[in-house]
C-alpha cells in the first residue's frame, strides 16, 4: 500500500474516533492533514476575535516547509496513536 493510500485511509479511520482528541491533538492531525493536502500555508492569519481559526492556522503554520509525503508520514503515525489510544467507534 503506497504511503497516500495508508494516509487516506488514516483520515478515514480518524473520523471514526470513539472519543474526541485532546484540543492540542486534534490541532496537531489538523497541521498535518493540511500540510498533506495542500502544502505550505497560502492564506492569512484570522482575525484576533476567531480563536479557533487561529489555533488552526499556527497549527499548520508550524508545519512550514515539510514536505507533503513527511506530512502524510507523520500523519499516519499520529492517527494510528489516537487510534490506540482512543479506539475506533
Amino acid at each position: 500500500m503506497s504511503v497516500e493510500e495508508q494516509f487516506q485511509e488514516s483520515a478515514e479511520k480518524v473520523k471514526k474516533l470513539a472519543k474526541q482528541p485532546t484540543d492540542d491533538e486534534l490541532k496537531e492531525i489538523y497541521g498535518l492533514y493540511k500540510q498533506a493536502t495542500v502544502g505550505d500555508i497560502n492564506t492569512e492569519r484570522p482575525g484576533m476575535l476567531d480563536f479557533k481559526g487561529k489555533a488552526k492556522w499556527d497549527s499548520w503554520e508550524s508545519k512550514k516547509g515539510m514536505s507533503k509525503e513527511d506530512a502524510m508520514k507523520a500523519y499516519i503515525a499520529k492517527a494510528e496513536e489516537l487510534i490506540a489510544s482512543y479506539g475506533l467507534e
